[in-house]
């Protein structure tokens, strides 16, 4: 059946509406499709870019599926618009889910429409953190280094990330 699976890590994101609702909701529509492996935490983070608005509920999540990096991108966008995000919504806007693909296996990936590893996650506390919690040895293919490693240099940046539990 699935023969070729490879290990994703998802990152969920939502702060509009029920939160924690939407991140259970969006993890149900999730594991009908692959294997839900382990989960984060919860974290609590103040909104990136737009500062004017909600703070956000954020987690992460390691899956095994055999979708390729197109299909399963094609998958997240459909739970987020299923769960109410507008299609062509503005950069860095309020949202019901935001569903990323932080690493696939170990492939490198860029094109148009999808970059894998994500683009910003060394950046970026609120993946960081939860990401280090389930993986911290997991090697970022583009810079070799690993989740603990990328974690310790935005080390400072952590402010305004507080630890919730599960989900």
């Amino acid at each position: 059946m699935m023969s070729n699976l490879v290990t994703v890590y998802l990152g969920f994101g939502s702060n509009v509406g029920k939160r924690m609702e939407n991140l259970e909701k969006a993890l149900g529509y999730i594991a009908q499709r692959m294997r839900v492996v382990t989960k984060s935490s919860v974290y609590e983070t103040e909104p990136v870019g737009n500062t004017n608005q909600p703070k956000f509920l954020n987690m992460v999540c390691e899956v095994r599926t055999a979708l390729t990096p197109e299909s399963l991108l094609v998958l997240a966008k459909g739970i987020e618009k299923k769960m109410g995000r507008m299609p062509n919504h503005p950069k860095d806007s309020p949202r019901t889910m935001d569903i990323d693909i932080l690493f696939y296996g170990d492939q490198v990936l860029s094109d148009p429409n999808l970059i894998i590893p994500h683009p910003r996650l060394s950046k970026r506390a609120f993946v960081l953190i939860p990401m280090n919690e389930i993986a911290p040895d997991f090697v970022d293919p583009s810079t070799g280094k690993t989740v603990a490693e990328l974690l310790r240099e935005i080390q400072a940046a952590k402010q305004g990330v507080l630890k919730l539990g599960g989900c």
